[in-house]
């Protein structure tokens, strides 16, 4: 994922290379930014925030993220999110 902490509103999907861009409004200090990108991921997968995990990237705009759900739907998913 490719984080875009500052934005003008929350917002998942599109593409940055080969990664899913989010936008959260939230600034990237103490943390605050990432836990807004889990909020969005979790909101924009539908599935509940604690199955949104951080893998990578804490202090990153770059960040891996595992999403909890059934493998095909998140798939599909992610696919619409990326075509957004």
């Amino acid at each position: 994922m490719r984080v875009r902490p500052g934005a003008a509103r929350t917002a998942v999907g599109g593409r940055h290379g080969d990664a899913l861009v989010v936008c959260v409004t939230a600034r990237p200090a103490g943390g605050a930014a990432t836990q807004a990108v889990l909020r969005a991921v979790a909101e924009a997968f539908g599935v509940p925030r604690r199955d949104v995990t951080l893998v990578t990237g804490v202090t990153s705009r770059d960040k891996v993220i595992e999403v909890a759900g059934p493998p095909v739907a998140l798939v599909r998913r992610l696919g619409e999110l990326l075509g957004a």
